[in-house]
Formats: C-alpha cells, sequence, structure tokens
C-alpha cells in the first residue's frame, strides 16, 4: 500500500518532519510518499495562506507523476482544500483535522485542540463545523507559536502543556495536536498531562489504511462528484 502525505506548504523540513511521523505510523507493508507543494506559503498561518495552500495542493497532486498511490493524507490542520482533493483523485482522502478530531471522540465525551498562533483558531473551529465533529470540541487554543517556531522542542512542549491547561479547563477531556509540525510531541505531553493526545498524521494514516483494506473509496454520488469537464486555467499566462 501506498499512501502520499501532502504538506500544506513550501517548507522541505517540515514535510521530512511530517513523513517521519507518518512512516512511524503506517503498518507493515505500507510506502509514505511526501509531496511538498512547489509554490505557495512556507507556513500556512491563516485564510490567505490557507486558501494558497489549497490551490497549491491541489495543483501538486493534479501533476503528480510518481508511483500510483492508495491513498492521500493531507497534512495541513484546518487548511482549505480537502473536498477538492476528493472530487479530484480516486483514492480515499484523509484531512488530519478531521481524523484526530473523529478519533478523539472515541477516547472521550470532549475533546480540545492545542494549534500555534491564535488567529488559527477560527479557522480550525470551522474546518472541525464542516467535518461534523465540532459540536464535541471544548476549545481550540492556541500556544502563540508560529509554524516555523517549532523546531524548538522544549519551548513547543512548554507552550503546549500551558495552552493545554486552557483546554483542559475548558472541559476537554482528550487533546489533539493542532499542526501537522506538532507531530512526535503526543507521548511527552501526554504523560504529563494524564490525557490522552492524538497526533493528527498518525491518525490519517491509520485511517487511509483501514479504508483501502476495506476497499473503500470516495462516493461519487453528489457531493464529491468528479469535476465537471471544462476547460481550466491553474497558472496565469507567461508574460
Amino acid at each position: 500500500m501506498r499512501i502520499v502525505v501532502t504538506n500544506c506548504n513550501t517548507t522541505q523540513e517540515m514535510t521530512a518532519e511530517i513523513v517521519r511521523g507518518a512512516r512511524a505510523a503506517a503498518g507493515p507493508g505500507t510506502t509514505v510518499t511526501g509531496l511538498t507543494p512547489a509554490w505557495g506559503p512556507e507556513s500556512a498561518e491563516g485564510w490567505l495562506d490557507s486558501y494558497l495552500s489549497a490551490a497549491a495542493v491541489l495543483d501538486t497532486l493534479r501533476t503528480y507523476d510518481g508511483p500510483p498511490y492508495d491513498a492521500v493524507v493531507m497534512a495541513g490542520f484546518g487548511e482549505h482544500g480537502r473536498e477538492g482533493v476528493r472530487e479530484l483523485v480516486d483514492v480515499p482522502v484523509v484531512d488530519i483535522t478531521e481524523a484526530a478530531a473523529h478519533l478523539a471522540c472515541l477516547l472521550g465525551r470532549r475533546y480540545g485542540v492545542v494549534t500555534t498562533l491564535e488567529r488559527s483558531c477560527g479557522q480550525i473551529e470551522d474546518s472541525l463545523e464542516l467535518a461534523g465533529v465540532g459540536r464535541n470540541c471544548a476549545a481550540v487554543v492556541g500556544t502563540g507559536l508560529g509554524v516555523l517556531d517549532l523546531d524548538d522542542a522544549r519551548r513547543t512542549e512548554d507552550a503546549f502543556l500551558a495552552a493545554a491547561e486552557r483546554a483542559r479547563e475548558a472541559g476537554a477531556e482528550v487533546l489533539v495536536l493542532g499542526c501537522a509540525g506538532m507531530t512526535g510531541l503526543e507521548q511527552a505531553v501526554g504523560e504529563k498531562l494524564g490525557l490522552p493526545v492524538v497526533d493528527g498524521v498518525g491518525a490519517a494514516v491509520k485511517l487511509a489504511e483501514a479504508l483501502v483494506a476495506m476497499g473503500l473509496r470516495t462516493s461519487r454520488s453528489g457531493s464529491f462528484a468528479k469535476p465537471v469537464p471544462k476547460r481550466r486555467d491553474w497558472r496565469p499566462p507567461a508574460g
């Protein structure tokens, strides 16, 4: 089984970190390939970045010419594009946002999301609502760290723990890592908090494996029907 994991930004180092987490979660016989958009934001933090990222990820998958793949994992927490990708490709598409939330709902009545900058909180809330898991979310809390600041492990862990306490006070019984760049943090903070912590990348990989193993694909009846055939200019003409 081959799973393609799409980073939502152009930072190669983050793609490598996401792929490491995805491979750690993957079962025997699953190959993980990471894709980095050739254009778009270096980090996705806000509505503008998110819409640019969505178009770039769609373009990356549209022009993909590597080995055939069995599923797509979209590694942008709260970012746009998942519905468009489901129209575009003929394999299961699992977004880390909804994957983490669905698994969190199996572990507790209410969950909390700890993410990066506070400006991303509303966007994540909207994404969870659209995925049908928003009513179980107790809080989405920012750490105040930018996506590209997550390379400092100690600072990230301290900021996560402080934000996690706010989520717990709001009623969260389970926590979700609200950024693909936080992958690998779940064990350390989970032990200190005494709460289950769900990593979206690992959750999405395991759900993708399950869908493929069960022979399930995106429904083409209605919402995710194949795009209407027409001319689409993906990039402006040269000059």
